[in-house]
């Protein structure tokens, strides 16, 4: 995809894409890091991805470590394996795992209310738990508007202010829901118990044990020696291929167990071993962080502990993703990981986890979303229809994760792809036609390809479905109100 992009910075850019040679070699590459080198680097033409590390483990060891392209197109600056990245939500594994070690250690209970452990809260809050916090069913006000990455309010404090005067979007553990305000009251009680500032980052003590000596806190306020520049191609028209702009980034002190670190692809490595191996949890704190937690009518989420946790009937995983553009993801039953840093946001590296881990684990076949994105890729998304076909005559039971679905349509709908995203949320529909999640959806995909009557025709079939959805709700009511 060839797009706008700043004119200054085009030579620097092509060349990033045309040059993004390895900075970190293996000896005598084998199969496997050649079959990699080359997904990087279509993952890198495709997204138009300035600067990225990969480094992938295996059996306890760093097998494959790679640097691309260029950290500051102003510069250039090359990115090399000390090139630092920054991380954004991944940020909130590094809370699941400081949350369980407080487990281990009998000063933490997940099922206890937050009010056992902080003081002052709103009424409503006080019976939210520990669980519901970390795997976001709290229903709680979100202080950051997710949309923008904003807090409701000029200062923090205003922020927390605005979120205690709100009443709960939802009864605590009733749905998923996103939000900045759970992580907030995590790094509280953590500190609490630590005997530290409310304010403290909590993962420190992880960086001290692994040896993590290039990971740090810190946003576009602070100069972190090394660290890549980030980048965003920003969508004026949303079928158009974009304009590439700054991306300034600020984390307010209660918001850094969320979001604000910022490591390499080789210190990532080696937090991953050491939570494989034991040093930072035990087996059965491990299996309690990435375990999904259920939602009051039974049904299983997607959130462990601070984790992402497909539970997939073979080669089960769980990560998480950071600002679209960092992504990180543990195979624990094969011993291996995959880390993938860039500093582009909306590169959306976890789209290729998956088929990089498959080159590591002989017997992992590609199914799921990342069966269908594979095809797709192949025989192009205008053919989504018979490509579904095909999969389901292949596999009767071809059915993927409805919120994997989902989360890989939005992507597509915000990073200039709206025409894929639409085929991707027409198959979610299509897959779950009880869902009014998925038609809410759809006609929001609709609405971004700029049609209003398959829009409003969709968001009134998700409002039957679901009429709590207060989001199809309103942009239904703006749909149907003459201009």
């Amino acid at each position: 995809m060839v797009g706008r992009i700043f004119a200054a910075g085009v030579a620097v850019l092509t060349a990033a894409f045309a040059v993004a040679a390895p900075l970190t070699v293996q000896a005598a590459p084998d199969a496997r890091a050649q079959r990699t080198d080359a997904i990087v680097r279509r993952a890198i033409a495709d997204s138009r991805i300035p600067g990225l590390q990969i480094a992938v483990v295996k059996d306890g060891k760093v097998v494959l470590e790679r640097a691309y392209g260029v950290a500051n197109l102003q510069t250039p600056a090359p990115v090399t394996d000390q090139t630092i990245f920054s991380i954004n939500s991944i940020t909130k594994a590094f809370t699941g795992v400081a949350a369980m070690r407080e487990v281990e250690a009998g000063r933490l209970d997940l099922s206890k209310p937050v009010s056992a452990y902080l003081d002052d809260l709103p009424q409503a809050w006080r019976e939210v738990t520990i669980r519901q916090l970390l795997s976001h069913t709290s229903g709680l006000p979100n202080i950051i508007n997710n949309a923008t990455g904003k807090m409701k309010g000029a200062t923090e404090a205003e922020a927390w202010a605005w979120a205690a005067a709100q009443p709960m979007a939802f009864e605590p553990g009733e749905r998923f829901s996103y939000n900045q305000t759970n992580y907030g009251l995590i790094q509280q009680v953590i500190n609490k118990l630590e005997g530290r500032p409310r304010d403290a980052t909590v993962a420190d003590p992880q960086f001290q044990l692994v040896g993590m000596t290039r990971t740090v806190f810190g946003d576009s306020r602070d100069v972190i020696p090394g660290k890549a520049a980030g980048y965003a191609y920003r969508y004026p028209d949303p079928a158009a291929p974009g304009v590439l702009k700054p991306v300034q980034e600020e984390f307010e002190p209660l918001h850094r167990a969320a979001s604000g670190l910022n490591s390499t692809a080789d210190d990532m490595a080696r937090w991953m071993i050491a939570i494989m191996d034991g040093r930072l949890l035990k087996p059965a704190a491990r299996q309690t962080m990435w375990t999904p937690v259920a939602f009051n009518n039974g049904q299983a989420g997607q959130w462990g502990m601070g984790w992402v946790v497909m539970p997939r009937p073979d080669h089960p995983a769980v990560g998480m993703t950071g600002g679209s553009r960092a992504a990180m993801r543990l195979y624990p039953q094969d011993g291996v990981g995959v880390v993938i840093l860039t500093n582009l946001s909306g590169a959306t590296p976890e789209d290729l986890i998956d088929e990089i881990a498959a080159l590591y684990i002989p017997s992992m076949k590609l199914t799921g979303v990342s069966g269908l994105r594979a095809a797709l890729r192949a025989r192009g998304f205008e053919n989504a229809p018979a490509v579904l076909a095909e999969l389901r005559r292949q596999d009767p039971g071809f059915k993927p994760a409805e919120l994997e679905l989902n989360d890989w349509g939005y992507r597509l709908l915000t990073t200039g792809k709206s025409k894929e995203g639409l085929a991707v949320l027409k198959i979610g529909a299509e897959l779950y036609p009880d869902s009014g999640n998925a038609f809410d959806s759809l006609a929001e995909a609709y609405q971004v390809n700029g049609d209003r009557a398959e829009a409003i025709r969709n968001y009134r079939r998700s409002l039957e479905l679901d009429p709590k959805n207060t989001n199809a709700a309103g942009r239904l009511k703006a749909l149907e109100t003459p201009a």
